[in-house]
């Protein structure tokens, strides 16, 4: 993400939060702690412009530019210093209001935009308290711009590692934990998205299903630890044929499917060199197992992801009846 906004719905309701309360609080602090008319016209076309926006990033996100997520805290920061100006408020509690812009940027964006916001921050910090004239201004300016810049350091590595965190568990719920294939949650998703791009688009999509003959022999006669290698194989010979645009998984027990963007011939293909990598299998003690397949194809077999699966399903039954070992396509039956 070179530029880019992490989550924009929570980045417009920070947005939303920021401008709904900035209001009413610019009105109180500017019009009755500082009441001089010069500041009058400012102030209330500062308090309507922070209430409209904020009902927009309220309850009107969308109608705004994309970008407005993005320069967002350099305006905050613009408009602080504004406002710091025209009050001549260089106090520490003036200061502490470009925190807002620092940790939305190192919440919601790039870390080169977090460098652009902490410049605007540190810039508008400088041009207040100079001008202003505190005989600590330096210090002071010091002081607001370390302490912005630790506070950005350290949320934006929690935000990292919750990413990462994240990111981890997204894998594990979309994981078979035996085999690393998809589970069926995944490819759920995965085929409803991809059923309807191929019926949008009038583009084949191939629907491989496939079981271990026998399985249930092969756990009665060489235990459950070798059942389990020998679906970690198959699953393993699935992922080397698979293209990285198809979709491996592993529905449960000896279930596995291939989502694949292929007509009935391509289709056949992966069937046939799934076939031959497992054949090649050599670490089980029962030898490698045998497969039976059935292929189905959107829209020559179906014309929906409903009607691809019980056609996929037809298939496999009638390569289980015929016989295993072998693929069919529905009246297709290869040996």
């Amino acid at each position: 993400m070179t530029y880019g906004i992490r989550d924009p719905h929570g980045a417009s309701r920070s947005v939303a939060y920021l401008m709904l309360a900035g209001a009413p609080f610019v009105f109180v602090t500017c019009l009755v702690t500082h009441p001089p008319a010069i500041v009058l016209l400012p102030v209330a076309v500062t308090c309507v412009f922070l209430a409209v926006g904020g009902w927009l990033c309220w309850a009107r996100p969308h109608v705004l530019p994309g970008f407005t997520w993005l320069i967002v805290p350099i305006l905050c920061a613009a408009l602080i210093t504004g406002l710091n100006l025209v009050t001549h408020d260089a106090s520490t509690g003036a200061q502490l209001f470009y925190l807002w812009p620092a940790l939305y940027s190192a919440n919601f964006l790039s870390r080169r935009l977090i460098y652009l916001c902490l410049a605007a921050v540190s810039a508008g910090g400088a041009i207040t308290v100079f001008s202003v004239g505190a005989d600590t201004a330096g210090a002071d300016w010091t002081a607001m711009v370390l302490a912005v810049t630790m506070i950005v350091v350290v949320v934006y590595t929690l935000r990292e590692r919750a990413d990462k965190l994240r990111r981890v568990l997204e894998g594990q719920a979309l994981a078979d934990p035996l085999t690393g294939l998809a589970n069926r949650r995944s490819f759920d998703d995965e085929l409803a998205r991809a059923g309807a791009g191929a019926i949008r688009a009038g583009t084949p999509l191939a629907l491989v299903t496939i079981d271990l003959d026998h399985f249930k022999a092969i756990n009665d006669t060489w235990g459950h630890a070798i059942g389990d290698r020998a679906l970690q194989a198959v699953g393993a010979a699935m992922g080397a044929v698979a293209r990285d645009e198809d979709l491996a998984a592993r529905l449960g027990g000896d279930e596995f499917v291939m989502l694949l963007h292929a007509d009935q011939t391509g289709a056949l293909r992966v069937a046939e060199a799934l076939r031959t990598a497992v054949g090649e299998i050599s670490t089980l003690p029962g030898g490698p197992p045998s497969l039976s397949i059935g292929i189905a194809v959107l829209p020559d077999d179906a014309d929906t992801v409903e009607g691809l699966v019980a056609a996929s399903d037809a298939a496999l039954y009638e390569a289980k009846t015929n016989g295993r070992d072998r693929i069919a396509c529905l009246a297709l039956p290869l040996s």
